[in-house]
């Protein structure tokens, strides 16, 4: 189906297609009968390959990446396209309109995307409305928080903390995102000092709320591509002392790696896709030999292909993501992915997508 309609969405602006592409796919499962057959079209085709990482349980573990549900408000059909969990925003606290149009570009021959939208948000009022009108999904809803543009850094904390309140019930895990290379100086928070102050306050956030709701909700970092190995190594031993429970390796790059000199390649933002592979690999191996397990990794960047997932999982990922292959393939890319890690596990005579990893590393079990 995603293979007819691609042609005209890309006829299209991008940005209006995005929109275009959620709104026709809520529509549809507003129509009697629509859900349960995007279900039967999709997400029922999908291997499961039970999944376990930072306390919850995933029927497999490919995930949707934040950027492409801001807002929550089609949550409840990419529930049923056959990802094993869903990271919705970023939201901010306040609503913002982000940077000015046009922002987002595709780069059709290398399958790749340059966005610099800013954090466009409705706010986390209407995040947390649209969510709750939803009701409870099927699959692990991650929630990924941003700081409003006219937050200075020095007050990043007030924003992040105002956005775990307000969604920590209707949270699986909570992702922190200081590392879009769209927002002024957002990066600068991943320095060891700022980081500090950062992830301290954070955590004990994290204690007040979990008393309060009488339960645990995984608090995790979202990191750059484009860090120096001995800073990533720093980020990582800030994130053991803090005991935060998982990071995500990598947001997007400000690099152009191997790409044609197009006039797209040219826009400032931040690039996505099958370009950014190898280094969000990099990020994550160099990640793995300080965490050595300890904390999950969900993978994230240019994996298009279930040799590309196997790869990130080798590097030392525990769950993956994905966003470009998704806008590029449609939901077939999912089920693809999944039959061939279920392939991996066979090949290895293992039962388990972990048995796997660990033999394929060489690990023991």
């Amino acid at each position: 189906m995603y293979k007819l309609i691609r042609p005209f969405l890309f006829l299209l602006d991008p940005e209006v297609s995005h929109v275009l592409s959620l709104y026709a796919l809520s529509m549809l499962t507003r129509v009697p009968g629509g859900a349960p057959l995007l279900r039967r079209l999709t997400g029922n085709r999908v291997p499961v390959i039970p999944t376990e990482a930072m306390g919850l349980h995933f029927s497999n573990p490919i995930g949707l990446a934040a950027g492409l549900d801001k807002d929550a408000a089609c949550s409840g059909p990419l529930s049923d396209l056959g990802f094993g969990f869903l990271e919705l925003g970023t939201v901010t606290p306040q609503a913002q309109n982000g940077n000015e149009r046009p922002r987002l570009f595709r780069l059709t021959a290398h399958e790749a995307i340059i966005n610099r939208m800013g954090f466009n948000s409705a706010g986390v009022r209407t995040f947390t409305q649209n969510l709750e009108a939803t009701g409870p999904l099927p699959i692990p809803v991650g929630i990924n928080l941003g700081k409003n543009a006219a937050t200075p850094i020095d007050k990043a904390l007030d924003d992040y903390v105002a956005g775990m309140k307000s969604v920590y019930n209707l949270a699986d895990y909570i992702t922190i995102n200081i590392s879009s290379p769209n927002t002024q100086d957002l990066r600068n928070l991943q320095g060891e000092d700022n980081l500090e102050r950062l992830l301290s306050g954070l955590k004990q956030e994290q204690t007040i709320l979990a008393r309060q709701h009488h339960r645990d909700v995984p608090l995790v970092l979202k990191i750059a591509p484009d860090l120096p190995t001995d800073e990533i190594t720093t980020i990582a031993n800030s994130i053991l002392k803090h005991q935060l429970d998982g990071i995500i390796a990598t947001n997007t790059t400000t690099a152009r790696p191997g790409l044609d000199n197009l006039m797209s390649v040219k826009e400032s933002g931040g690039l996505s896709g099958r370009p950014l592979k190898n280094s969000s690999t990099a990020v994550i191996k160099t990640l793995f030999n300080t965490l050595k397990g300890q904390v999950p990794i969900i993978g994230v960047g240019g994996i298009s292909t279930a040799e590309d997932a196997w790869e990130k999982l080798i590097a030392g990922a525990d769950l993956l993501q994905i966003y470009s292959a998704f806008i590029y393939q449609g939901p077939k890319v999912i089920r693809q992915i999944a039959v061939g890690l279920e392939r991996k596990i066979r090949q290895l005579n293992c039962d388990t997508l972990t048995e796997a990893v660990h033999k394929a590393r060489g690990q023991p079990h």
